[in-house]
């Protein structure tokens, strides 16, 4: 008998940690086994051809929003190949309507509702030892004939009785790393599946500690933790905090998704002290409109939220990510454009702009109607409009959306923009101005090189603003080379040939690599890039003004 667990993952790079944790737990039926990993971008017929050689008599699928419907369509394929083999489903994706989803699937066998380590263990003994019946396991629901039978969700488990699952690091290479110390919330975040799981969960510091020195000595390149409020208890957030500090190895990066507003001084203090690069923190503000912020039953204060992001701004050793997300009540598109200025003024490293989803079993999806909230009936069920924001809006905000995504968060126009977006009204107003300039030319629908952005940011300057293009263009060579040593040089930029032979002389004077570049400005102030001395958080090039 062979039972197969089957991820199917956004990308390559990423790894399914709740199918290791379902085999890890199930580790006394081993043999019986198997776990697949494949992507939603492969071709079906590969995904086909492999379950098909697998022998197995049981397939049992991860569902997620980003692979539901690539699921569906496998299965309904699979069963034409594979018509004696039991398919099961579990996952957020199909735990909180299971009824609804195996009407609409009636190829399939069941699904495990929620947490699925016991309940798949449960499953092997009934498939396997044939041990007890279907209707004797918790945490599942399944057909049998024409009925369907929901037999309730099962008790949570202990966090540390699960097996740490990376033993065997070689099958992880090139992907990322996803860890769990902590299950459940203990907020009531209306968007948020987490906050229907009220028990909150630690895994015990002493596993933690262990299982966090084992990726260090194997020098793994970044940990994600995946636990919903890392922070939310401030004794296991500063033990794993200060062992990771205490034992860093020079090389791993620690993902954390924090509350901000939570942090302590003792932990910011802490974090002073770290490598830069050792952690980076996810934060989600999600709007700055106290109503808003009320209807969606989250508990922040903003204004120590802003303090503790400058905090640890000003520390200059921690990548900060700010969350955004539009379409959320009482939010128009006056409001966002607010919000979006107060998150942005704090300076993150990343800011992402996001749409609401409303998901499948958060209270959202309950309140919806009231709120007007329309949005798509195909995952991952994204916002059209409310009674605040029209669908116009919100095409607009998407192109706010891309730029940001282009020109912000890609850590390439750093100086450009520090110029640029104060001669603007406000940052929301040139974010949508220049996407409105993109929207104008048909530039949004193409995809562009490094290069063409630059061009296409100089073009929007020229047409569309008095801001002088020389001096921006300066800005933008300065970016480039940040970056990286042009094997040819913009357009833009003014011809250097009068500097060869001292930039040349200084070169050899001073034993300058040649991976190294030497740039005279049009002001007269020439500076170094040294690409082998990189910013460990920026990745740009050590500079030096040097005088030939």
């Amino acid at each position: 008998m062979k039972i197969l667990l089957a991820a199917c993952n956004a990308k390559y790079i990423h790894s399914n940690l709740a199918v290791y944790d379902l085999k890890a737990y199930s580790s006394d039926y081993d043999e019986h086994v198997i776990l697949r990993e494949y992507t939603i971008n492969q071709p079906k017929d590969e995904i086909l051809k492999d379950i098909y050689s697998s022998g197995a008599d049981v397939v049992c699928f991860s569902c997620y929003i980003w692979n539901i419907s690539f699921v569906r369509e496998l299965i309904r394929d699979l069963v034409k190949i594979l018509p004696k083999t039991a398919f099961w489903a579990g996952g957020p994706e199909v735990s909180y309507d299971a009824e609804k989803f195996l009407t609409e699937m009636p190829e399939m066998t069941g699904v495990m509702v929620g947490e699925g380590e016991k309940t798949f263990h449960d499953l092997l003994e009934f498939y396997i030892d044939g041990k007890d019946s279907l209707e004797e396991i918790s945490g599942i629901a399944y057909r049998t004939g024409d009925k369907i039978i929901h037999n309730g969700w099962r008790e949570l488990m202990d966090l540390s009785a699960i097996p740490f699952v990376y033993e065997h690091l070689e099958k992880f290479e090139n992907r990322i790393i996803y860890y769990e110390s902590s299950r459940g919330c203990p907020f009531s975040c209306s968007y948020c599946l987490s906050s229907i799981d009220k028990k909150l969960r630690f895994r015990d510091l002493e596993l933690v500690k262990k299982e966090l020195q084992f990726f260090l000595d194997h020098r793994v390149p970044q940990v994600k933790f995946v636990d919903r409020t890392f922070n939310c208890k401030h004794e296991h957030a500063m033990t794993i905090w200060k062992y990771i500090l205490e034992h860093d190895n020079g090389v791993t990066n620690f993902h954390f998704e924090i509350s901000a507003d939570l942090l302590r001084e003792e932990e910011m203090e802490l974090m002073s002290q770290m490598r830069p690069g050792l952690i980076q923190l996810e934060i989600g503000v999600q709007s700055t409109n106290p109503e808003t912020i009320r209807a969606i039953h989250r508990h922040m204060d903003l204004k120590k939220l802003e303090h503790c992001v400058n905090r640890v701004h000003s520390f200059r050793n921690i990548h900060q990510h700010l969350d955004l997300i539009a379409g959320l009540p009482y939010e128009d598109y006056d409001i966002f454009h607010q919000s979006f200025n107060d998150v942005y003024q704090m300076k993150p490293d990343q800011l992402q702009l996001g749409f609401l989803k409303v998901l499948k079993g958060s209270l959202m999806q309950k309140e919806a109607e009231g709120y007007g909230i329309v949005y798509k009936e195909k995952e991952p069920y994204e916002v059209l409009s409310t009674n605040w924001l029209t669908y116009g809006e919100v095409l607009k905000l998407k192109m706010v959306e891309s730029m940001v995504e282009v020109y912000y968060n890609s850590g390439q126009f750093w100086h450009t923009l520090e110029y640029l977006v104060p001669l603007e009204k406000d940052a929301f107003t040139f974010y949508e101005k220049l996407g409105s300039f993109y929207e104008k030319k048909g530039y949004s629908e193409i995809s562009h090189s490094r290069m063409r952005r630059y061009e296409i940011l100089l073009e929007y300057l020229k047409e569309e603003t008095d801001v002088p293009a020389e001096v921006a263009a300066q800005k933008m060579l300065y970016d480039l080379y940040l970056r990286e040593k042009l094997k040819k040089r913009p357009a833009f930029a003014p011809d250097q040939k009068q500097y060869e032979t001292a930039v040349w002389n200084y070169r050899k004077n001073n034993q300058v690599s040649k991976t190294a570049h030497i740039e005279v400005f049009e002001n007269g102030t020439v500076i170094l890039f040294d690409y082998e001395k990189r910013d460990p958080l920026s990745k740009n090039a050590y500079t030096e003004v040097v005088q030939l």
